[in-house]
Protein backbone atom coordinates (compact mmCIF):
# COMPACT_ATOMS: atom_id res chain seq x y z
CA UNK A 1 0.00 0.00 0.00
CA UNK A 2 1.40 3.59 -0.63
CA UNK A 3 2.11 5.98 1.68
CA UNK A 4 1.51 9.34 1.71
CA UNK A 5 2.60 12.65 4.54
CA UNK A 6 -1.03 13.72 3.98
CA UNK A 7 -4.08 13.04 1.62
CA UNK A 8 -6.39 15.85 1.11
CA UNK A 9 -9.88 15.51 -0.09
CA UNK A 10 -10.86 17.94 -2.45
CA UNK A 11 -9.60 20.01 -4.37
CA UNK A 12 -11.24 23.26 -4.27
CA UNK A 13 -9.31 26.86 -3.35
CA UNK A 14 -8.86 25.33 0.17
CA UNK A 15 -7.82 21.68 -1.03
CA UNK A 16 -5.98 22.12 -4.15
CA UNK A 17 -4.08 25.20 -2.78
CA UNK A 18 -2.80 23.03 0.62
CA UNK A 19 -1.86 20.59 -1.79
CA UNK A 20 0.31 22.68 -3.60
CA UNK A 21 1.97 24.40 -0.43
CA UNK A 22 2.26 21.03 1.00
CA UNK A 23 4.39 19.55 -2.10
CA UNK A 24 6.15 22.66 -1.83
CA UNK A 25 7.69 21.88 1.20
CA UNK A 26 8.97 18.69 0.55
CA UNK A 27 5.90 17.12 1.65
CA UNK A 28 4.41 13.78 -0.40
CA UNK A 29 0.63 14.48 -0.71
CA UNK A 30 -2.23 12.62 -2.40
CA UNK A 31 -4.82 15.24 -3.26
CA UNK A 32 -8.54 13.40 -4.16
CA UNK A 33 -11.41 15.15 -5.90
CA UNK A 34 -15.15 13.63 -7.16
CA UNK A 35 -15.61 16.48 -9.63
CA UNK A 36 -13.89 19.12 -10.92
CA UNK A 37 -10.94 21.10 -9.57
CA UNK A 38 -11.68 24.49 -8.46
CA UNK A 39 -14.26 23.57 -6.28
CA UNK A 40 -17.74 25.47 -6.63
CA UNK A 41 -15.59 28.91 -6.34
CA UNK A 42 -14.47 28.14 -9.67
CA UNK A 43 -17.34 26.11 -11.19
CA UNK A 44 -20.47 27.63 -9.81
CA UNK A 45 -19.21 30.42 -7.41
CA UNK A 46 -17.42 33.40 -7.09
CA UNK A 47 -15.42 32.65 -10.65
CA UNK A 48 -18.92 32.13 -13.07
CA UNK A 49 -20.75 34.72 -11.09
CA UNK A 50 -17.67 37.85 -10.88
CA UNK A 51 -17.74 37.22 -14.96
CA UNK A 52 -21.93 37.80 -14.98
CA UNK A 53 -20.78 40.56 -13.23
CA UNK A 54 -18.30 41.87 -16.01
CA UNK A 55 -20.38 41.67 -18.50
CA UNK A 56 -22.78 43.34 -16.88
CA UNK A 57 -20.81 45.93 -15.57
CA UNK A 58 -19.79 46.95 -19.50
CA UNK A 59 -23.15 47.52 -20.43
CA UNK A 60 -23.33 50.13 -17.52
CA UNK A 61 -20.27 51.71 -18.89
CA UNK A 62 -22.29 51.92 -21.91
CA UNK A 63 -24.91 53.76 -21.21
CA UNK A 64 -22.90 55.80 -19.01
CA UNK A 65 -20.95 56.77 -21.93
CA UNK A 66 -24.49 57.80 -23.74
CA UNK A 67 -24.86 60.01 -20.90
CA UNK A 68 -21.26 61.67 -21.66
CA UNK A 69 -22.03 62.28 -25.48
CA UNK A 70 -20.40 58.58 -26.40
CA UNK A 71 -24.04 57.57 -28.50
CA UNK A 72 -24.40 54.28 -29.45
CA UNK A 73 -28.22 53.41 -30.59
CA UNK A 74 -28.63 49.99 -29.32
CA UNK A 75 -26.93 47.92 -26.81
CA UNK A 76 -27.57 43.91 -28.17
CA UNK A 77 -26.91 41.37 -25.23
CA UNK A 78 -26.07 37.83 -26.84
CA UNK A 79 -26.40 35.86 -23.71
CA UNK A 80 -25.34 32.77 -25.49
CA UNK A 81 -21.89 34.12 -26.40
CA UNK A 82 -21.35 35.89 -23.27
CA UNK A 83 -21.95 32.45 -21.32
CA UNK A 84 -19.34 31.07 -23.74
CA UNK A 85 -17.00 33.48 -22.91
CA UNK A 86 -17.55 32.57 -19.11
CA UNK A 87 -16.90 28.79 -20.19
CA UNK A 88 -13.61 29.31 -21.68
CA UNK A 89 -12.33 31.53 -19.02
CA UNK A 90 -13.27 29.06 -16.30
CA UNK A 91 -11.55 25.89 -18.64
CA UNK A 92 -8.43 28.29 -18.86
CA UNK A 93 -8.75 28.40 -14.77
CA UNK A 94 -9.37 24.77 -14.84
CA UNK A 95 -6.95 24.31 -16.66
CA UNK A 96 -4.29 25.75 -14.96
CA UNK A 97 -5.03 24.45 -11.68
CA UNK A 98 -4.43 20.74 -13.30
CA UNK A 99 -1.11 21.92 -14.71
CA UNK A 100 0.05 23.32 -11.44
CA UNK A 101 -1.11 20.11 -9.52
CA UNK A 102 0.63 17.92 -12.26
CA UNK A 103 4.07 20.07 -12.03
CA UNK A 104 4.54 19.84 -8.45
CA UNK A 105 4.62 15.74 -8.56
CA UNK A 106 1.25 15.29 -6.65
CA UNK A 107 -0.64 12.32 -6.54
CA UNK A 108 -4.60 12.86 -8.22
CA UNK A 109 -7.12 10.89 -7.54
CA UNK A 110 -10.42 11.49 -9.47
CA UNK A 111 -13.48 9.82 -7.65
CA UNK A 112 -15.39 9.29 -4.36
CA UNK A 113 -12.93 9.24 -1.97
CA UNK A 114 -13.53 7.18 1.20
CA UNK A 115 -11.49 7.68 4.99
CA UNK A 116 -11.12 5.23 7.76
CA UNK A 117 -10.22 5.63 11.15
CA UNK A 118 -6.60 4.18 10.55
CA UNK A 119 -5.95 7.21 7.95
CA UNK A 120 -6.51 4.98 5.23
CA UNK A 121 -8.10 6.28 2.00
CA UNK A 122 -10.04 4.44 -1.13
CA UNK A 123 -11.09 5.78 -3.87
CA UNK A 124 -12.87 3.27 -6.13
CA UNK A 125 -10.68 0.57 -6.28
CA UNK A 126 -7.45 1.84 -5.04
CA UNK A 127 -6.26 2.32 -1.29
CA UNK A 128 -3.22 4.43 -0.20
CA UNK A 129 -2.39 5.26 3.95
CA UNK A 130 -1.72 8.49 4.59
CA UNK A 131 0.19 9.96 8.33
CA UNK A 132 -2.66 13.22 8.04
CA UNK A 133 -5.98 14.07 6.31
CA UNK A 134 -7.44 17.14 5.40
CA UNK A 135 -11.08 17.44 5.04
CA UNK A 136 -11.44 19.96 2.27
CA UNK A 137 -15.36 18.34 0.86
CA UNK A 138 -16.30 22.47 0.44
CA UNK A 139 -20.74 22.79 0.86
CA UNK A 140 -23.94 22.45 -1.58
CA UNK A 141 -26.71 24.95 -1.73
CA UNK A 142 -29.47 24.88 0.88
CA UNK A 143 -32.79 25.35 -0.42
CA UNK A 144 -35.64 26.16 2.39
CA UNK A 145 -38.47 23.87 2.70
CA UNK A 146 -41.22 25.93 1.63
CA UNK A 147 -44.63 23.99 0.90
CA UNK A 148 -45.33 23.16 -2.24
CA UNK A 149 -41.83 23.64 -3.67
CA UNK A 150 -41.42 20.26 -4.41
CA UNK A 151 -43.53 20.31 -7.13
CA UNK A 152 -41.72 23.53 -8.38
CA UNK A 153 -38.47 23.93 -10.99
CA UNK A 154 -36.19 26.11 -9.91
CA UNK A 155 -32.58 26.67 -9.85
CA UNK A 156 -30.15 26.93 -7.54
CA UNK A 157 -26.41 28.73 -8.12
CA UNK A 158 -24.75 25.20 -8.42
CA UNK A 159 -27.27 24.57 -11.41
CA UNK A 160 -27.87 28.51 -12.20
CA UNK A 161 -24.50 28.96 -14.66
CA UNK A 162 -25.64 26.19 -17.08
CA UNK A 163 -28.08 28.38 -18.27
CA UNK A 164 -27.89 29.50 -22.05
CA UNK A 165 -30.88 32.37 -22.67
CA UNK A 166 -31.18 35.43 -21.07
CA UNK A 167 -34.26 35.08 -18.60
CA UNK A 168 -36.43 37.75 -19.03
CA UNK A 169 -37.56 37.20 -15.62
CA UNK A 170 -35.97 35.95 -12.24
CA UNK A 171 -37.06 35.95 -9.19
CA UNK A 172 -34.05 35.49 -6.46
CA UNK A 173 -34.84 33.98 -3.09
CA UNK A 174 -32.42 35.83 -0.47
CA UNK A 175 -30.53 39.29 0.24
CA UNK A 176 -27.29 38.19 1.13
CA UNK A 177 -23.89 38.32 -0.49
CA UNK A 178 -24.85 35.88 -3.48
CA UNK A 179 -28.60 36.98 -4.03
CA UNK A 180 -27.46 40.69 -4.16
CA UNK A 181 -24.79 39.93 -6.81
CA UNK A 182 -26.83 37.91 -8.63
CA UNK A 183 -29.51 40.45 -8.95
CA UNK A 184 -26.96 43.33 -10.10
CA UNK A 185 -25.34 40.52 -12.73
CA UNK A 186 -28.83 40.26 -14.72
CA UNK A 187 -30.76 43.20 -14.66
CA UNK A 188 -28.15 45.63 -16.97
CA UNK A 189 -28.80 42.47 -19.34
CA UNK A 190 -32.04 43.06 -19.45
CA UNK A 191 -33.67 40.73 -16.90
CA UNK A 192 -36.60 41.94 -14.88
CA UNK A 193 -35.07 40.76 -11.23
CA UNK A 194 -37.46 40.43 -8.52
CA UNK A 195 -35.83 39.87 -5.18
CA UNK A 196 -37.67 38.59 -1.99
CA UNK A 197 -35.72 38.43 1.69
CA UNK A 198 -37.40 37.97 4.04
CA UNK A 199 -35.32 39.87 6.43
CA UNK A 200 -36.02 43.46 6.98
CA UNK A 201 -32.79 44.39 4.81
CA UNK A 202 -30.41 43.18 2.37
CA UNK A 203 -26.64 42.07 3.00
CA UNK A 204 -27.00 42.24 7.12
CA UNK A 205 -23.30 40.91 7.49
CA UNK A 206 -21.75 44.00 5.59
CA UNK A 207 -21.45 47.38 7.01
CA UNK A 208 -24.69 49.09 7.36
CA UNK A 209 -23.76 52.55 5.25
CA UNK A 210 -23.17 50.85 2.41
CA UNK A 211 -26.82 49.16 2.56
CA UNK A 212 -28.58 51.88 1.56
CA UNK A 213 -26.36 52.70 -1.66
CA UNK A 214 -26.89 49.63 -3.18
CA UNK A 215 -30.60 49.06 -2.26
CA UNK A 216 -30.66 53.16 -4.51
CA UNK A 217 -28.89 51.47 -7.34
CA UNK A 218 -31.11 48.60 -7.35
CA UNK A 219 -34.21 50.49 -7.52
CA UNK A 220 -32.00 52.42 -10.31
CA UNK A 221 -31.66 49.35 -12.31
CA UNK A 222 -34.93 48.32 -11.85
CA UNK A 223 -34.81 45.79 -9.30
CA UNK A 224 -37.73 44.75 -7.47
CA UNK A 225 -36.69 44.32 -3.73
CA UNK A 226 -39.51 42.85 -0.83
CA UNK A 227 -38.52 42.96 2.41
CA UNK A 228 -39.54 42.35 6.20
CA UNK A 229 -42.32 39.22 5.52
CA UNK A 230 -43.26 35.64 5.65
CA UNK A 231 -42.91 33.07 3.45
CA UNK A 232 -46.30 30.88 3.17
CA UNK A 233 -46.62 28.34 0.23
CA UNK A 234 -45.35 28.39 -3.28
CA UNK A 235 -48.13 27.12 -5.75
CA UNK A 236 -47.31 26.56 -9.48
CA UNK A 237 -45.06 29.71 -10.00
CA UNK A 238 -46.70 31.74 -7.56
CA UNK A 239 -44.64 32.33 -3.80
CA UNK A 240 -47.54 32.87 -1.79
CA UNK A 241 -46.39 35.47 1.54
CA UNK A 242 -47.63 37.67 4.25
CA UNK A 243 -46.98 40.79 1.68
CA UNK A 244 -48.77 39.22 -1.11
CA UNK A 245 -48.19 37.19 -3.82
CA UNK A 246 -45.49 36.79 -6.09
CA UNK A 247 -45.51 35.07 -10.02
CA UNK A 248 -42.08 34.12 -11.76
CA UNK A 249 -40.90 33.01 -15.08
CA UNK A 250 -37.36 31.81 -13.09
CA UNK A 251 -37.24 30.98 -9.71
CA UNK A 252 -33.48 31.13 -8.07
CA UNK A 253 -32.49 29.95 -4.59
CA UNK A 254 -29.31 32.31 -3.04
CA UNK A 255 -30.15 31.06 0.36
CA UNK A 256 -26.52 30.05 1.69
CA UNK A 257 -24.80 26.94 1.22
CA UNK A 258 -24.34 23.91 3.61
CA UNK A 259 -21.05 21.66 4.60
CA UNK A 260 -20.69 18.54 3.00
CA UNK A 261 -19.59 16.43 6.06
CA UNK A 262 -20.91 13.12 4.85
CA UNK A 263 -16.93 11.52 5.53
CA UNK A 264 -17.09 13.78 8.87
CA UNK A 265 -20.24 11.54 9.95
CA UNK A 266 -18.80 8.14 8.63
CA UNK A 267 -15.62 9.00 10.80
CA UNK A 268 -18.03 10.01 14.04
CA UNK A 269 -16.35 13.52 14.11
CA UNK A 270 -17.28 15.75 16.81
CA UNK A 271 -19.50 18.76 15.23
CA UNK A 272 -20.68 22.01 16.27
CA UNK A 273 -23.59 22.59 15.39
CA UNK A 274 -23.62 21.54 11.38
CA UNK A 275 -20.45 22.49 10.96
CA UNK A 276 -17.07 20.21 12.32
CA UNK A 277 -15.62 21.12 15.49
CA UNK A 278 -12.06 21.95 14.88
CA UNK A 279 -9.29 23.60 17.70
CA UNK A 280 -7.29 26.59 16.82
CA UNK A 281 -5.07 24.29 14.31
CA UNK A 282 -8.37 23.33 12.22
CA UNK A 283 -7.37 19.62 13.54
CA UNK A 284 -10.95 17.69 14.51
CA UNK A 285 -11.35 15.63 17.43
CA UNK A 286 -10.04 12.29 15.94
CA UNK A 287 -6.00 13.21 15.54
CA UNK A 288 -4.39 13.63 12.40
CA UNK A 289 -7.65 14.61 10.49
CA UNK A 290 -8.05 17.98 9.82
CA UNK A 291 -11.26 20.02 8.33
CA UNK A 292 -11.18 23.42 6.59
CA UNK A 293 -13.30 25.58 4.23
CA UNK A 294 -17.00 25.49 4.50
CA UNK A 295 -16.74 22.51 6.76
CA UNK A 296 -15.49 24.90 9.44
CA UNK A 297 -16.44 28.31 11.63
CA UNK A 298 -15.10 31.29 10.21
CA UNK A 299 -15.80 33.45 6.75
CA UNK A 300 -17.24 30.66 4.04
CA UNK A 301 -14.49 32.60 1.32
CA UNK A 302 -12.25 31.23 -0.93
CA UNK A 303 -9.26 32.86 0.41
CA UNK A 304 -9.82 32.10 3.94
CA UNK A 305 -10.35 28.28 3.11
CA UNK A 306 -6.88 29.11 1.23
CA UNK A 307 -5.14 29.97 3.98
CA UNK A 308 -6.63 27.87 5.84
CA UNK A 309 -5.32 24.85 4.37
CA UNK A 310 -1.69 26.66 4.63
CA UNK A 311 -2.04 27.53 8.26
CA UNK A 312 -2.86 22.96 8.35
CA UNK A 313 0.17 22.06 6.17
CA UNK A 314 2.50 24.68 8.00
CA UNK A 315 1.15 23.41 11.86
CA UNK A 316 1.68 19.39 10.60
CA UNK A 317 5.49 20.72 9.48
CA UNK A 318 6.08 22.14 13.00
CA UNK A 319 6.47 25.43 11.80
CA UNK A 320 4.50 26.88 14.80
CA UNK A 321 2.21 29.24 12.69
CA UNK A 322 0.47 32.46 13.22
CA UNK A 323 -3.15 31.87 14.42
CA UNK A 324 -5.71 32.78 12.03
CA UNK A 325 -6.88 36.20 12.22
CA UNK A 326 -10.25 36.81 11.14
CA UNK A 327 -10.03 40.03 11.71
CA UNK A 328 -7.55 40.13 8.86
CA UNK A 329 -9.53 37.86 6.26
CA UNK A 330 -11.45 40.51 3.88
CA UNK A 331 -14.68 40.40 2.65
CA UNK A 332 -16.06 41.78 -0.77
CA UNK A 333 -19.40 42.13 -2.54
CA UNK A 334 -18.86 42.83 -6.54
CA UNK A 335 -22.08 45.12 -6.71
CA UNK A 336 -21.18 48.22 -8.53
CA UNK A 337 -20.05 49.97 -6.71
CA UNK A 338 -18.19 47.20 -4.93
CA UNK A 339 -18.41 46.70 -0.97
CA UNK A 340 -14.87 45.96 0.60
CA UNK A 341 -14.52 45.23 4.12
CA UNK A 342 -12.21 43.83 6.81
CA UNK A 343 -12.16 44.19 10.22
CA UNK A 344 -14.76 45.12 12.71
CA UNK A 345 -17.84 46.92 11.68
CA UNK A 346 -18.98 50.24 13.24
CA UNK A 347 -21.87 48.76 14.90
CA UNK A 348 -18.97 45.76 16.42
CA UNK A 349 -17.00 48.14 18.07
CA UNK A 350 -16.84 49.14 21.91
CA UNK A 351 -15.03 51.30 23.75
CA UNK A 352 -13.27 54.58 23.09
CA UNK A 353 -13.01 55.00 18.92
CA UNK A 354 -13.12 57.18 16.32
CA UNK A 355 -14.82 56.81 12.84
CA UNK A 356 -13.85 58.75 9.74
CA UNK A 357 -16.26 58.51 6.48
CA UNK A 358 -14.94 60.36 3.30
CA UNK A 359 -17.54 60.64 0.30
CA UNK A 360 -16.07 59.10 -2.76
CA UNK A 361 -18.02 61.82 -4.41
CA UNK A 362 -15.53 64.61 -3.50
CA UNK A 363 -12.22 62.95 -5.55
CA UNK A 364 -11.36 63.95 -8.91
CA UNK A 365 -10.78 60.41 -10.48
CA UNK A 366 -13.94 58.99 -8.72
CA UNK A 367 -15.74 62.07 -10.67
CA UNK A 368 -13.81 61.61 -14.03
CA UNK A 369 -14.89 57.99 -13.83
CA UNK A 370 -18.52 58.54 -13.32
CA UNK A 371 -18.28 56.82 -9.67
CA UNK A 372 -19.91 58.93 -7.66
CA UNK A 373 -21.24 56.87 -5.15
CA UNK A 374 -19.78 55.21 -1.70
CA UNK A 375 -16.92 55.98 0.69
CA UNK A 376 -14.07 55.30 2.80
CA UNK A 377 -14.85 54.82 5.98
CA UNK A 378 -12.00 53.84 8.70
CA UNK A 379 -12.24 52.99 12.61
CA UNK A 380 -9.25 53.45 14.46
CA UNK A 381 -8.54 53.97 18.30
CA UNK A 382 -8.56 57.44 19.86
CA UNK A 383 -5.41 56.74 21.46
CA UNK A 384 -2.56 55.53 18.56
CA UNK A 385 -4.83 55.24 15.46
CA UNK A 386 -4.55 51.33 15.73
CA UNK A 387 -6.98 50.29 12.66
CA UNK A 388 -10.09 48.09 13.95
CA UNK A 389 -11.44 47.88 10.73
CA UNK A 390 -12.17 49.62 7.32
CA UNK A 391 -14.75 49.65 4.47
CA UNK A 392 -14.38 51.01 1.42
CA UNK A 393 -17.82 51.57 -1.00
CA UNK A 394 -16.41 52.45 -4.73
CA UNK A 395 -15.85 51.07 -8.40
CA UNK A 396 -12.87 49.65 -7.41
CA UNK A 397 -13.28 48.83 -3.93
CA UNK A 398 -11.83 45.33 -3.59
CA UNK A 399 -8.56 46.59 -5.10
CA UNK A 400 -8.47 49.38 -3.07
CA UNK A 401 -8.79 47.95 0.42
CA UNK A 402 -5.95 45.95 -0.40
CA UNK A 403 -3.54 49.46 0.75
CA UNK A 404 -5.54 49.75 3.90
CA UNK A 405 -4.96 45.44 4.71
CA UNK A 406 -1.27 45.44 3.86
CA UNK A 407 -1.10 48.28 6.35
CA UNK A 408 -2.79 47.34 9.34
CA UNK A 409 -0.75 43.55 8.70
CA UNK A 410 2.47 45.24 8.48
CA UNK A 411 1.83 46.38 12.05
CA UNK A 412 0.90 50.45 10.07
CA UNK A 413 -1.75 52.33 11.49
CA UNK A 414 -4.03 54.99 10.37
CA UNK A 415 -0.78 57.51 11.02
CA UNK A 416 1.20 55.48 9.05
CA UNK A 417 -1.74 55.69 5.64
CA UNK A 418 -2.10 59.64 6.79
CA UNK A 419 2.00 59.66 6.08
CA UNK A 420 1.87 57.87 3.15
CA UNK A 421 2.17 59.95 -0.66
CA UNK A 422 -0.87 58.44 -2.79
CA UNK A 423 -0.53 59.46 -6.50
CA UNK A 424 -2.83 62.47 -7.57
CA UNK A 425 -5.40 61.75 -9.38
CA UNK A 426 -6.52 58.19 -8.21
CA UNK A 427 -9.24 57.22 -6.01
CA UNK A 428 -7.55 55.81 -3.55
CA UNK A 429 -5.49 58.81 -2.41
CA UNK A 430 -9.11 59.13 -0.41
CA UNK A 431 -7.64 55.98 1.97
CA UNK A 432 -5.09 58.79 3.42
CA UNK A 433 -7.35 61.78 3.39
CA UNK A 434 -9.61 59.35 5.67
CA UNK A 435 -6.73 58.48 7.48
CA UNK A 436 -5.64 62.37 8.14
CA UNK A 437 -9.39 62.14 9.32
CA UNK A 438 -8.80 60.07 12.00
CA UNK A 439 -6.41 62.76 13.44
CA UNK A 440 -8.95 65.62 12.60
CA UNK A 441 -6.41 66.94 9.79
CA UNK A 442 -8.18 65.85 6.07
CA UNK A 443 -7.65 67.90 3.35
CA UNK A 444 -10.82 67.82 1.46
CA UNK A 445 -13.44 67.58 4.41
Amino acid sequence: MEKFDIAIIGAGPGGYVAAIHAAKSGMKVALVERGKVGGACYNVGCIPSKILLEHSKLVQEIKRGNDWGIETTTVNVNFARLMQRKDIIIGELLANIERFIASNDITFYRGEATVAKDLTVTVGAETFAAHDVILATGSKPFVPPLEGLDSSTYYTTDTFFDMKELPKQLTIIGGGVIAVEMAFSLAPLGTQVTMLNHSADILQTEESDARPIIREKMKKLGIKLVTDFQFEHVEGNEIHTSKGIYTYENLLFATGRRPNTDIAQQLALEFDGRLIAVNEHLETSQRHIYAIGDLVGGYQLAHAASAEGIHVIEHILGNRPALIDQALIPRCVYTHPEIATFGLLEQQVEGEYTVTKMPIQTNPKALMEGNNEGFVKLIATQENGQILGACVVADGATEMLNAILATKHAGGSARSLAEMIFPHPTVSEHIGDAAKAVFRKAIHQ
